[in-house]
């Protein structure tokens, strides 16, 4: 916290460079999130890039008035959900159709990466309703509060704890069923 009010001080004096360490620090955790978020990996880097475009040009106004990663996983969200809705308004696929969602890459890093258990959790993240599964990620992942995260969506903060329970309670019950077979 106390580094990334640094970053934000040497960037307000114009400091332009701090812009590729404050990409450097926060780029894995935003592209896992906007990942888990959209089950694309190239999506994912698509609305991260987007998100530090937008940073950029209003890097000359930007004042912190909050936790730094908070804001940009805010970014990331509200650019991933805005990603997801205009997909889901030009196709409307079934889930027979949809197929894995866990990954879309072949590289071998990524297999790497992903463990059985992540892909089991990744598995069951897919069938929970895209608001559970972003409140889940915002509060787990990003650490943001039932209220940022409630200001970040536009619903009140009620919502938003009903949300993560019924997220959580669906994706202990998916991991459950699946652990059974």
């Amino acid at each position: 916290m106390l580094e990334d009010k640094l970053l934000i001080w040497k960037l307000n004096r114009g400091d332009i460079e701090v812009l590729g360490r404050i990409y450097e620090k926060y780029k894995d955790d935003l592209v896992t999130l906007a990942g888990a978020l959209l089950h694309n990996a190239a999506a994912a880097e698509d609305v991260v890039h987007e998100v530090f475009v937008s940073f950029i040009k209003g890097a000359e106004k930007f004042r912190l008035t909050g936790s730094l990663r908070g804001f940009l996983f805010t970014c990331v969200a509200n650019a991933s959900r805005n990603r997801y809705r205009a997909a889901q308004r030009q196709r409307t696929v079934g889930l027979q159709q949809a197929g894995s969602a866990a990954s879309d890459s072949d590289r071998p890093d990524s297999y790497a990466m992903f463990g059985e258990e992540l892909a089991k959790l990744n598995w069951a993240l897919t069938r929970l309703p895209y608001e559970q599964r972003e409140v889940l990620l915002m509060r787990l992942k990003a650490a943001m509060k039932f209220k940022a995260i409630a200001k970040s969506q536009g619903v009140s903060t009620s919502t938003v704890q009903g949300r993560y329970r019924y997220g959580l309670n669906k994706l202990r019950s998916l991991l459950n069923s699946e652990t059974d077979k």
